[in-house]
């Protein structure tokens, strides 16, 4: 079975070769692409968009965490969503800082620590899946501040808390 790295190794350049670069697999998950920018900035805060999440990308995010590559996780995910979040809200709530809920459907990540800001934009959900999904990763501090400040502005001005949902939800039960 090959390395999950190698696979992203194979198809993407390191960060500090290309200031950008697109890809279209069907071999490369967020949870690969999100570990391998991370081997290469050390430990980061990490903010994420999707339209959903599942039980799988959790899982790998929990070990990725466990090597210590992420300081902090805040998720961005669409109203449309509420019922699988909640089924997931355990595991979210010992895997991330702060899940919001947006009518959302970008899938963007961001990668920051004090020498590296990586932005990365994609198609696929944070699920696991087998099609064809592509990607844009730059290097470029401009796109990550825009992206940041967008992203931001959803989550402070757009969204709700997903804890005050889950309050309310299981207060009225």
């Amino acid at each position: 079975m090959m390395n999950r790295c190698t696979a992203v190794d194979d198809t993407l350049s390191p960060l500090c070769e290309k200031e950008s670069q697109a890809y279209l697999s069907n071999a490369l998950q967020v949870a690969d692409i999100l570990k391998w920018v991370l081997l290469q900035t050390g430990p980061a805060s990490v903010m994420m968009s999707s339209f959903s999440i599942s039980e799988e990308f959790l899982r790998r995010i929990f070990f990725i965490r466990k090597e210590g590559l992420v300081r902090s996780l805040d998720i961005l995910l669409d109203f449309k969503a509420t019922n699988k979040t909640l089924k997931l809200w355990p595991f979210i709530a010992q895997t991330v800082e702060n899940c919001y809920l947006s009518d959302n459907h970008s899938k963007i990540l961001l990668v920051e620590n004090d020498s590296h800001k990586v932005s990365v934009v994609m198609s696929q959900n944070l699920t696991r899946g087998n099609r064809y999904e592509s990607g844009f990763i730059s290097t470029d501090a401009d796109v990550f501040n825009r992206l940041h400040q967008q992203l931001n502005y959803v989550i402070t001005r757009q969204s709700v808390p997903f804890h005050d949902i889950f309050r309310r939800t299981v207060d009225n039960n």
